[in-house]
């Protein structure tokens, strides 16, 4: 879409968590850890399964995938959100403001997808093993991780170029940690009534429909559990399965409050709160919850980590 020329906003001031000055050089050293554990913890899963090819199969792949997403993901928002905290107010271009949102959705929205691929990965493996190696072979995987992204570049350049033709007249100051749609959309002086149809209709498509559809697996996936024969087995099924539907609730339901109503009643901390829910702790836990907790993943790092010791000796 063509950018109308009512715009008289050359660049955005991003507050962030300007209304508490005194906690600005705490929270900056807490999200300045988060972030580079963030880093590492994800960066040693995309490493590892490259390495190993023992894992080299649909279940870690995805987990790949995912470790991608959510490094890229943490990379657009908290370098930014850094910025901001360590000067209290920060500029940042008219496009440099839709290049942040654009990532934000692509990998918003390919996350969103690549989820209830693996959740379908973990219900095919454990509901129909016997059919497993036909429902997951290499050609379902790549179709289902294309898929996944195409989508997200679909859903990031629609909303992204739509807001952007929207004239904004000032003031210019985002009462957030980033440059996410919600925020943005505030600041336009227009119309904004069928943009804000068509968000609240993506997100129910988007967010809210994989959602559902990774509980209905998991549902399965917990019933087929409870007919294991093994007490054992059963315990460690129903801790893995807890800690992917914690993961996934608090991806989706943060983002289903955040996207769901773009112009709502939330207070802006509320909204600050509940964006850094997704973009700061989601990436951070699921290296814990779907990589390091798992045998094989353990297995491989400790033989990554024998291998450098035994090069470094030599």
């Amino acid at each position: 879409m063509k950018r109308q020329n009512r715009s008289s906003v050359v660049e955005f001031i991003l507050l962030g968590f300007s209304n508490f000055p005194q906690l600005q050089q705490q929270l900056f050293a807490v999200f300045l850890v988060i972030y580079l554990v963030t880093l590492v913890g994800n960066a040693i899963i995309i490493v590892i399964i490259s390495l190993d090819q023992r894992l080299h199969v649909p279940m870690y792949l995805f987990l790949q995938n995912l470790s991608v997403v959510d490094l890229s993901f943490s990379a657009v928002i908290m370098p930014e959100m850094l910025v901001v905290l360590s000067t209290e107010k920060t500029a940042i271009s008219f496009v440099g403001c839709f290049a942040q949102m654009y990532f934000i959705l692509l990998f918003g929205g390919t996350e969103c997808f690549l989820l209830g691929a693996m959740a379908y990965d973990r219900f095919s493996a454990i509901c129909y093993p016997l059919n497993y190696p036909m429902t997951m072979n290499k050609r379902v995987f790549l179709k289902l991780v294309m898929f996944s992204w195409v989508s997200g570049m679909i859903v990031a350049t629609v909303p992204t170029s739509w807001v952007f033709s929207f004239p904004f007249c000032g003031p210019n100051e985002i009462n957030h940690i980033s440059c996410e749609t919600p925020a943005v959309l505030e600041l336009v002086c227009a119309d904004t009534s069928l943009f804000e149809i068509y968000a609240f209709t993506g997100t129910i498509l988007i967010i809210l429909g994989p959602f559902l559809l990774i509980l209905l697996s998991y549902l399965r996936i917990i019933f087929a559990i409870l007919k294991m024969p093994s007490t054992t087995g059963r315990q460690k099924a129903f801790s893995t399965c807890v800690s992917h539907l914690t993961s996934v609730t608090l991806f989706y339901g943060t983002a289903i409050m955040t996207y769901l109503q773009p112009k709502s009643g939330y207070s802006p901390e509320t909204k600050k709160l509940t964006s850094l829910s997704y973009s700061l702790l989601t990436p951070l836990l699921n290296p814990l919850i779907y990589s390091l907790r798992n045998s094989e993943m353990k297995r491989a790092l400790m033989k990554l980590w024998q291998r450098k010791v035994i090069l470094h000796k030599l």
